[in-house]
């Protein structure tokens, strides 16, 4: 099935990664290449990651991109997106401290007993 053939994942899980992908892009935009709007690489990158997050496989059931079966990001890309996230990561709790609180994964464990 192409591309083209797959429908689009726009549930509210996949909007929230996209809303926090951005920043995490934003972020590392204006602190490494000091632009207020994102330079070329960074809009290359974050259109990357909307359109790979449109259709995703998962959709609402997806888990963390790093902890899925499925690599659908090509290695330069994937490399690129761990390099914003982990210098992102930290700056997100000062920018952006809900969303960064929110984004922190619960185990199954913790869910369970918090729904209790």
């Amino acid at each position: 099935m192409s591309a083209a053939e797959l429908p689009l994942s726009d549930g509210p899980k996949i909007r929230k990664e996209k809303i926090i992908a951005s920043k995490m892009i934003r972020i590392y935009c204006k602190k490494k290449h000091h632009g207020q709007e994102l330079c070329e690489e960074c809009r290359n990158l974050n259109e990357y990651v909307m359109k790979r997050l449109s259709y995703c496989k998962f959709g609402e059931a997806k888990t963390a991109c790093a902890k899925c079966p499925i690599h659908c990001y090509t290695h330069a890309y994937r490399q690129e997106i761990k390099r914003v996230m982990r210098f992102s990561g930290p700056w997100m709790l000062l920018y952006h401290p809900v969303e960064s609180i929110r984004h922190i994964p619960i185990p199954e464990k913790l869910k369970k007993r918090l729904s209790r």
